[in-house]
């Protein structure tokens, strides 16, 4: 399957990718490789052809935004964010690590709060 890589904001054509199946494609908010190249996925979109009757899923585009993945990005419930998701200022976000200390790092901030049991 051929996955297109676009400039977020643009949509030019950055570069296209094979991959063996679907499932190998990224979602939204995770970062992916090619060609030596780190890129944050902001948008997925799939590309259909009429055959035979029916639709098939020829490609798919991912508007993305190169950017290296952050030291302190971790996974969380299933997705990437920046920084440390037990802060009550953290975003949980791949895009924005908090409202006090967007650059970081969360441990020389001195605005951190530990949420409650019940929101971690």
């Amino acid at each position: 399957m051929q996955i297109e890589l676009r400039q977020s904001g643009s949509g030019r054509l950055i570069e296209r990718v094979e991959v063996a199946e679907l499932a190998d494609v990224p979602q939204p908010g995770r970062w992916f490789l090619a060609a030596g190249q780190s890129f944050l996925v902001l948008q997925r979109s799939h590309r259909y052809q009429y055959k035979a009757g029916r639709y098939q899923l020829v490609s798919v585009a991912l508007q993305v935004k190169p950017q290296q993945r952050p030291a302190d990005a971790r996974r969380w419930r299933q997705q990437w964010v920046i920084g440390d998701p037990s802060c009550r200022f953290n975003a949980r976000s791949p895009l924005l690590r908090c409202a006090v200390l967007p650059a970081g790092p969360c441990e020389r901030c001195c605005h951190y709060d530990a949420r409650s049991g019940a929101e971690v």
